[in-house]
C-alpha cells in the first residue's frame, strides 16, 4: 500500500494524469466536432427533404394541428353519444293512413297519423274532413297504445308507426 502511496507522490504519476486529461480533452473536441457535423448534416437532410423548407417545423405544426382535430373529434363523439342518449325519447316511427270519413265527399281527404318514439310512446293525430268543416283530433299513445278510444284508421296509423323499420340511430361499431 506504501508503494502506491509513494508512486502517486511522484512527478511520473502527474506527467501521465497530465497525458490522459490531454488525450480527454483532444476526444471531448473530436467528439464535439463529429456532433457538430452531424447536426450540420441533419439540418441539410431536413431541409433537402422539405424542399428547401424546414420540414422539422412543417412536422410541428402538422402533430398542433392533429391534436387540436383529436381534441374536436372527442368533443363531435361526447356530443354524439348525448344526442345518441336522447333519441330514444324523440319521435322515430311514423304511420299514415288516409282515409274518407263520409261519404259524400270525394277522395281520401280525412287522415290519421301516428309519431311514436322507439319505445313506441307517442301521439296519433286523427284529421277529419267534411265539406263544412275539418277537425283534428288528439290522442296520447303508451307502449303502442292508448287509452282513449281510436278508430280502425288510428289503430292502423298506430300498427304502422311500429312496423316503420327507418329508425335512425348513431351506434359504435
Amino acid at each position: 500500500m506504501e508503494a502506491i502511496i509513494e508512486f502517486l507522490r511522484t512527478d511520473t504519476f502527474l506527467i501521465i494524469n497530465v497525458i490522459l486529461v490531454c488525450i480527454l480533452f483532444i476526444g471531448f473536441f473530436i467528439i464535439l466536432a463529429r456532433i457538430h457535423s452531424i447536426h450540420k448534416y441533419y439540418k441539410t437532410f431536413l431541409k433537402k427533404l422539405g424542399n428547401g423548407e424546414n420540414i422539422e417545423e412543417d412536422l410541428e405544426n402538422y402533430m398542433y394541428r392533429v391534436e387540436r382535430v383529436e381534441k374536436q373529434n372527442a368533443e363531435i363523439k361526447n356530443l354524439i353519444d348525448v344526442i345518441d342518449a336522447n333519441m330514444d325519447s324523440c319521435i322515430q316511427k311514423i304511420g299514415i293512413v288516409r282515409y274518407n270519413a263520409f261519404k259524400d265527399t270525394g277522395s281520401d281527404l280525412s287522415f290519421a297519423l301516428a309519431m311514436l318514439d322507439e319505445k313506441n310512446n307517442g301521439v296519433v293525430l286523427n284529421g277529419i274532413y267534411s265539406r263544412e268543416m275539418s277537425n283534428i283530433y288528439a290522442k296520447p299513445v303508451e307502449n303502442g297504445k292508448s287509452t282513449y278510444t281510436i278508430s280502425e284508421e288510428e289503430k292502423e296509423a298506430i300498427q304502422k308507426a311500429i312496423e316503420n323499420k327507418q329508425i335512425y340511430k348513431v351506434r359504435e361499431q
